[in-house]
C-alpha cells in the first residue's frame, strides 16, 4: 500500500478513540466540495448539471474551515468542480493543513503547472489527478482531446518540486484489464505517483452517458482479472487492502455512508456524496437526523450497484483496525481471484429509486431566499 505510516497510525489512532469513546458513527474523510463548476464536461459525470448561478456559487474560506472543524475528520478530500478554479483554493488548503489534516486535493490537472507555485510541499497535501486510463481512454472519458498529455507533465512537474502525487482512477466497461494493467504499470513505475485510487464509476442519474457503468457482478470480475496480472509487478494503491480484496468480491461490505460525509454550497449532503437527496444545515444534524437506514446495497435500488470507494473503504479500514492480521496477509500475499466470490447482498427487499434531484435543489434556494 502507498499509505504513509503517519496517516495510517494517525487514521488509526482516531478509529480506536471513537471505539474506546463508545462513538458508533462517526466520520474518516470529509468531502468538502466549494464549488460545482468544472473546466471539462465528462460525459460520465453528474455532479456539474446545475443552473449557471449555482455553478458561480463558491464555499469562503472560512465556511470550509468551519466544516473541518464541524467535522473532526483527520482527512479532506476537496473534490468539486475543479477544485483549483476557487481563487481561494490556496488559502483553504493552507489553513487545513495548519491543523494537521491530511488533504487530498481533488484535480484534472489542467490548471495545475500554472497555480502550482501558489502551493507549499508538505506530508499533509497531495494532488490526486483523475486520469482514467492512457491517452486514448482517459481523453475519451472527459470528452477532450490532449488532457491526458497535460496531466501528466502536470504530474511530472508537481513530482519534480517535492508534492505528493496520487492518481485517481475511476472504471468503466470500456477497459480490459490487460488495459487496467498496462495504466498502472505507466503510473507506478514510469510517473511514479506514490498510489493509486480506483473505483468503479457510480451511475449517476444525471450522467449524459449512461451505457458504460459496471454492474456489480461485472465489476468484481473486471478487478480479479485485473488483480491476477498484477503478480509480481510492483502497483502501489493510496487504498486499503481490503477494500481492494472487497472489489474483487472477497468480502462481504454493507457502505458507510458517513464515513466520507460531503459538505457543499448547499449545506450537509444526505446521504453521501453520490447522492443528493436532501440536506442538513449542520454535521450534527447530518449525523443524528439522516435515515440511514434507508440506503446502501439491499435497501435502495440506486445503490444496487454501487461500490465506490468513498462509501466502502471507510468500512474497508474499521475492518482493517478491528482484524489488522487479516489485512495484512491480503497485502502481502495479494488478492485471490481463484477462490468463490462471496454471495451477493439480496436486492429483493430494496425500495424503488427516488428521483428527487430537482425538488432537492428547488427547495434548497428557497430555504436561503
Amino acid at each position: 500500500m502507498a499509505i504513509p505510516i503517519v496517516q495510517s497510525l494517525r487514521v488509526g489512532q482516531y478509529i480506536l478513540s471513537k471505539k474506546l469513546r463508545g462513538i458508533e458513527r462517526y466520520p474518516l474523510v470529509l468531502m468538502l466540495e466549494p464549488l460545482f463548476r468544472c473546466n471539462l464536461a465528462c460525459p460520465g459525470c453528474g455532479k456539474i448539471d446545475y443552473e449557471e448561478d449555482i455553478l458561480n456559487r463558491r464555499l469562503s474560506v472560512e465556511e470550509c474551515i468551519q466544516a473541518v472543524v464541524e467535522c473532526g475528520a483527520p482527512i479532506v478530500s476537496i473534490p468539486g468542480g475543479e477544485p483549483l478554479l476557487h481563487k481561494e483554493m490556496p488559502e483553504i488548503v493552507r489553513e487545513i493543513t495548519k491543523r494537521k489534516k491530511f488533504v487530498y486535493l481533488c484535480t484534472n490537472a489542467l490548471l495545475l503547472e500554472k497555480k502550482i507555485n501558489q502551493f507549499s510541499p508538505t506530508p499533509y497535501l497531495t494532488f490526486s489527478v483523475h486520469l482514467d486510463g492512457l491517452e486514448k481512454h482517459h481523453d475519451h472519458a472527459v470528452n477532450q482531446k490532449g488532457v491526458f498529455v497535460r496531466a501528466v507533465a502536470a504530474i511530472r512537474k508537481a513530482k519534480s518540486l517535492g508534492f505528493r502525487v496520487n492518481v485517481n482512477c475511476t472504471l468503466f466497461d470500456q477497459m480490459t484489464a490487460d488495459e487496467v494493467a498496462e495504466y498502472f504499470d505507466f503510473v507506478c513505475s514510469d510517473l511514479g505517483v506514490e498510489g493509486v485510487t480506483v473505483s468503479p464509476g457510480y451511475a449517476y442519474e444525471r450522467a449524459p452517458d449512461q451505457k458504460h457503468f459496471l454492474k456489480r457482478e461485472k465489476t468484481k470480475q473486471l478487478f480479479r482479472d485485473i488483480f491476477s496480472k498484477g503478480v509480481g509487478r510492483k502497483w502501489r494503491f493510496s487504498q486499503s487492502s481490503l477494500f481492494l480484496d472487497f472489489l474483487a468480491g472477497n468480502q462481504s461490505y454493507q457502505c458507510t455512508p458517513w464515513g466520507n460525509p460531503t459538505r457543499n454550497i448547499f449545506g450537509w449532503q444526505r446521504p453521501c456524496y453520490l447522492l443528493s437527496e436532501g440536506y442538513a444545515d449542520t454535521f450534527k444534524e447530518l449525523m443524528e437526523d439522516t435515515q440511514w437506514e434507508r440506503y446502501g446495497t439491499g435497501n435502495y435500488e440506486k445503490c444496487a450497484d454501487c461500490m465506490v470507494h468513498c462509501g466502502y473503504e471507510p468500512t474497508a479500514v474499521i475492518d482493517t483496525v478491528a482484524h489488522p492480521f487479516k489485512a495484512l496477509k491480503i497485502a502481502l500475499k495479494g488478492i485471490r481471484a481463484d477462490q468463490p466470490m462471496v454471495a451477493e447482498i439480496p436486492l429483493s427487499k430494496q425500495r424503488p429509486s427516488d428521483f428527487v434531484f430537482e425538488k432537492v435543489v428547488a427547495e434548497r434556494l428557497n430555504t436561503e431566499s
